[in-house]
């Protein structure tokens, strides 16, 4: 091993493990050896990850890779790194439970789209990481493998639902991890776990295998880092169009890849020159969210204004209350059919789903076609508006989420900043700003609560289809930041 590497192999972002390995400064047994004692301490009591492959699979799989690079070969940059793949998506070998008692034997016979472009770039897959039943609800728990604790405060939710992926990542469990984002489950356990979520533009990154190609387009995957630089590249690695999938993103990678060289020098930081920052805050007052966020936010803000960007307070000006309802039917619409199958297949399945789950489902039984044509007109309605900001904004700045992370043993936030909340999702509305306009959006680490172990973080939405602009823009607040990017958990869940 190099002199110039550090001792703990994981302390290294997944672009610099990348470099090493292709100049076998590493080998990639060294480095699974790394992540597999990080896990075997860590992750029995963090629950970050699920049905892991045996080690001396994945050891005897690395050293294939090594043997590879000897003869000359690389399969990519994520060449003989270790990847644990979202439960909501397919990985041959590795069951696909979604966090549901019912599913606990659903093997699957293809890989995902994004699965399969990862695996061609190198990585090896070691297993799965957890998420909430059928990933509903900001809150990584379920029945099968219990909750994912936050890697900064164990007493706390680790967000969701690419919950276990964020902690991974924040324990350095992994290098880079995957997820998929339909109301903010990307962004928010970023947030929450101080790294970067990035949900790409609507069809940047397209869904497949899944049974509707045209109408499901809400919910998209996306990558999750700890470093803007491994963003970017394996943003790169997931996007890009497919021929099965008719509504995806056509543009070359080539811009976002791009980040990936610019990121991460001082030089970053021109990014925010002149950069026009909208500041949404609470949206007039319309968005509750708990004491200290808001100032937070405010405060991390003028860091970027000392860097040159100029941040002007603003507000959406639309009808919230109807997009919130508008939203409501789209989500019904399409959330609720996850589970008709099984439950037509045996009612009695109902008692191992939970409430939130079936709360979807049956409401989605009332909905006609009108309902959802008035909600389409909505959203289109929406998206013009949304288009019509950036005529004055570079991006547009809010909370990842409204609240701190809540006890563990909550399932949800009944009430924020004394106003109660409606429905379970509530107070994650926030977040579907960006979803139901298709923006890209990402979570920054922005600080962290007074006590010092709740991570806060603030929420960029770009222009339609400006993913790449976005990245140079989240480079920028890496650049200005390098003491904040730097912290790591020091909670103990060994």
């Amino acid at each position: 091993m190099s002199a110039t590497l550090p001792s703990d192999l994981t302390d290294l972002d997944a672009t610099a493990l990348s470099a090493a390995i292709h100049a076998r400064q590493l080998s990639c047994v060294e480095v699974m050896q790394a992540y597999l004692a990080r896990i075997h301490r860590l992750n029995p009591r963090a629950v970050a990850m699920v049905n892991l492959a045996p080690d001396d699979t994945l050891l005897a799989q690395a050293a294939e890779c090594d043997a590879e690079l000897a003869r000359g070969h690389s399969r990519g940059w994520l060449h003989g790194l270790p990847q644990a793949i979202k439960d909501a998506s397919n990985s041959v070998g590795f069951p696909t439970t979604f966090g549901s008692p019912l599913l606990l034997r659903h093997m699957p016979t293809e890989d995902n789209l994004m699965t399969a472009r990862m695996k061609a770039a190198g990585c090896i897959v070691i297993g799965k990481t957890n998420m909430p039943e059928f990933g509903l609800g900001s809150h990584t728990f379920n029945t099968p493998f219990g909750a994912t604790l936050n890697a900064w405060d164990p007493a706390v939710s680790a967000g969701g639902s690419s919950g276990g992926a964020a902690v991974a990542l924040a324990l350095r469990l992994l290098p880079v991890a995957d997820g998929s984002d339909f109301m903010g489950s990307l962004r928010n356990p970023a947030g929450w776990n101080h790294v970067f979520g990035f949900r790409p533009s609507q069809g940047r990154v397209p869904f497949f295998p899944v049974p509707d190609v045209w109408v499901n387009q809400l919910g998209t995957e996306g990558p999750m880092a700890r470093s803007v630089r491994d963003l970017a590249r394996l943003l790169a690695t997931q996007a890009g169009p497919d021929p099965r999938t008719p509504l995806a993103l056509t543009e070359p990678v080539d811009e976002i890849a791009a980040v990936a060289q610019f990121a991460g020098r001082p030089e970053a930081a021109q990014s925010l020159k002149g950069l026009r920052i909208g500041w949404l805050g609470d949206l007039g007052g319309h968005l509750p969210c708990e004491d200290g966020i808001l100032a937070g936010l405010a405060a991390y803000l003028q860091t970027a204004q000392a860097a040159g960007a100029q941040v002007e307070p603003t507000t959406l000006g639309c009808d919230l209350d109807a997009v919130w309802h508008a939203w409501l039917m789209w989500r019904r619409a399409l959330v609720g059919p996850r589970v008709a199958p099984m439950l037509q297949a045996n009612p009695a399945c109902r008692a191992q789903i939970k409430p939130e789950v079936l709360w979807e489902h049956d409401n989605a039984l009332g909905l006609s076609y009108m309902d959802f044509q008035r909600a389409a007109v909505v959203r289109s309605s929406f998206l013009q508006h949304m288009v019509q900001q950036f005529e004055r904004f570079d991006v547009l700045a809010l909370p990842t989420a409204q609240v701190w992370p809540f006890p563990v043993g909550e399932r949800w936030p009944q009430q924020i900043a004394g106003r109660a909340m409606d429905t379970y999702h509530r107070w994650m509305e926030c977040t579907l700003y960006a979803t139901f306009a298709g923006l890209p959006a990402l979570s920054i680490p922005a600080g962290f609560h007074a006590n010092g172990r709740w991570p806060l973080g603030l929420q960029l939405m770009g222009r339609p289809r400006g993913d790449a602009a976005l990245l140079r823009v989240a480079a920028g607040f890496e650049a200005i930041a390098p003491a904040l990017m730097a912290q790591r958990p020091s909670i103990a869940l060994a």
